[in-house]
């Protein structure tokens, strides 16, 4: 579905529409829950997926269509990521084990093949917080530059930038990995 196509569901999803406020949802939930995925944690997308839409929903009111509502949607859906960053990060964490890091550390296996997925995914966790957002936004989601400064915040040369430095170094991480793989396995 096309950003006008969205930004009409959205305005009729406005005035009471529930066909329009379904088609809205449907038409981009997979990449809200792609962005929140990619900038806050794998493991509760889905719910932050779900926050994402009942805060969407609730400020509908205020929605003007000044731009897509597409961008407005993923704006929220980022705030939704910072809140959940931000709480997750102030609860104290604990463990039952009295040298928690060593048992992640025997934990983890040491001759098993990688997919290629999680290389990914683990080498787009290490960028930087604003490289990682337009490289997701631009390149997984979808989105133009200049809808990805919109959400942002910033102006599009500043993406294009971020997009390009967060390439750089997804290359470098994947090329370590492939690296280390090689030498795990014994060059084989």
């Amino acid at each position: 579905m096309d950003d006008q196509e969205l930004t009409r569901c959205a305005l009729a999803a406005k005035q009471g529409d529930t066909h329009a406020a379904t088609r809205f949802v449907h038409g981009t939930q997979r990449q809200v829950w792609q962005l929140l995925r990619h900038l806050a944690d794998a493991h509760v997308a889905e719910d932050l997926t779900q926050e994402c839409y009942l805060r969407a929903f609730r400020s509908l009111a205020t929605y003007r269509g000044r731009s897509s509502a597409r961008t407005w949607l993923l704006s929220i859906a980022r705030r939704v990521a910072a809140d959940h960053i931000r709480h997750r990060d102030r609860r104290p964490r604990t463990a039952d084990i009295a040298d928690w890091q060593l048992a992640a550390e025997l934990a983890q296996p040491r001759t098993l093949s990688i997919p290629e997925g999680y290389a990914l995914r683990s080498a787009l966790d290490t960028l930087d917080e604003r490289r990682r957002e337009a490289f997701v936004l631009t390149q997984l989601v979808g989105l133009s530059y200049e809808e990805t400064a919109e959400v942002a915040g910033c102006r599009t040369g500043t993406i294009r930038s971020r997009v390009a430095r967060a390439r750089a170094d997804l290359i470098d991480r994947l090329q370590e990995h492939d690296t280390g793989h090689s030498a795990d396995s014994g060059g084989s």
